[in-house]
């Protein structure tokens, strides 16, 4: 095996392993990722197989296939899908006009955005009508999108940021609010340690996530707990930067479901009334909400980590996880920084994270829960 960067975290029982030339995280058994380490230091499959008979009592005719097979599947290249055109860009022309222009304010800091089409602004402005305001004369960022040949793409302040396939739009989106979130807080991509698919609330001091996945609840209770005295730092998008480790504020509405407006109309009447989006795509009709943040240039430190799950009927069920169960759970679906030095800062953060299950049926017990949980009463 070719001399790789990788870095090594024990949680629990496991080695996490992370490799820089592909910015991957595996789960290994502590044998597995030492034998990993003394590979990638240069020492010789042959010693590496002594040492391994001896301690496990085998054959060392097994210990080197082992270590063989081992490094075949780690070297084996995955196959990766190219986003990017075939031609250079040179045959590619920005619209001389757009159809729709929005101009949104997040605290002091306004940012244009022209979309050619109703397609394009499909899939951008419903998340941020919230800040929408009039023609302005000045503006502090420009964003661009259009399509073209079937491909989507994103220009911010001149400068073209990248293409996506029609089918690859979430990767446009992801790509969009990162560029947004580096106008807001004036942090560039290198400075963020890493962003969630998850739902943020905070009590002014600290911050909590909820993940879970799509339909089991995260942005209603998010919606139920800004209604009962709590913050919505973010939805569906939480970005965490390096330096301190902090949630940071997104500006995006929250998201409610068809199914959730029963539980939410009484509480946030608006609901009736607001337009509705019908993904088809995802599968799914939502709304909607603005949230209840009064500053989007919040930050503030996270300790709890929650997989959240509204299920009818059942009793309220509060219990710690492993962080290895959570680890396996939040990586899939998460942006994580290609950088070393972020990459050992992740790993340090996550490993001292509450990790918790969530399962509830009444809102008035979960919404008391996850008080305790702020107040360190669990």
């Amino acid at each position: 095996m070719t001399k790789k960067v990788l870095l090594h975290k024990v949680i629990e029982d496991k080695t996490i392993v992370w490799f820089e030339n592909r910015n991957e995280y595996v789960i290994f058994e502590n044998t597995t990722a030492d034998i990993l380490k003394r590979i990638n230091k240069g020492i010789s499959t042959k010693e590496i197989a002594a040492a391994l008979s001896k301690k496990l009592s085998v054959p060392i005719d097994k210990t080197i296939d082992f270590i063989l097979d081992l490094e075949h599947k780690i070297n084996d290249p995955k196959k990766i899908n190219n986003l990017e055109l075939v031609n250079d860009y040179r045959d590619i022309k920005k619209p001389s006009t757009y159809n729709f222009i929005k101009y949104y304010k997040i605290n002091n800091i306004i940012c244009k955005v022209s979309y050619l089409n109703e397609m394009e602004l499909s899939y951008v402005h419903p998340k941020f009508s919230h800040l929408e305001v009039d023609l302005v004369k000045e503006f502090n960022h420009e964003f661009e999108v259009f399509i073209h040949h079937n491909y989507i793409f994103l220009y911010v302040n001149k400068k073209l940021i990248g293409s996506w396939s029609s089918k690859d739009v979430h990767y446009f989106q992801g790509k969009f609010s990162m560029e947004l979130i580096q106008k807001i807080h004036q942090k560039e991509e290198d400075k963020w340690l890493g962003v969630f698919h998850a739902s943020a609330i905070s009590n002014g001091k600290k911050s909590m996530l909820f993940l879970g996945d799509s339909g089991n609840g995260k942005s209603t209770s998010l919606a139920l707990l800004q209604a009962n005295g709590f913050t919505c730092l973010a939805d569906d998008f939480v970005p965490v930067d390096a330096k301190k480790q902090e949630v940071y504020s997104f500006p995006a509405a929250i998201s409610i479901k068809k199914n959730s407006l029963k539980t939410l109309l009484p509480i946030y009447p608006e609901l009736e009334t607001t337009a509705e989006y019908n993904f088809t795509r995802l599968n799914k009709i939502v709304r909607y909400l603005k949230p209840n943040n009064a500053d989007f240039f919040a930050h503030l430190p996270c300790n709890d980590l929650i997989f959240i799950k509204y299920e009818k009927d059942s009793e309220l069920i509060c219990s710690k996880i492993s962080n290895l169960e959570a680890f396996q759970q939040l990586v899939p679906d998460s942006w994580l920084s290609p950088i070393k030095e972020n990459a050992q800062t992740f790993l340090d953060w996550f490993e001292n994270l509450n990790c918790y299950q969530l399962t509830y049926s009444k809102n008035v017990e979960m919404i008391k829960t996850v008080s305790e949980i702020f107040n360190n009463d669990l």
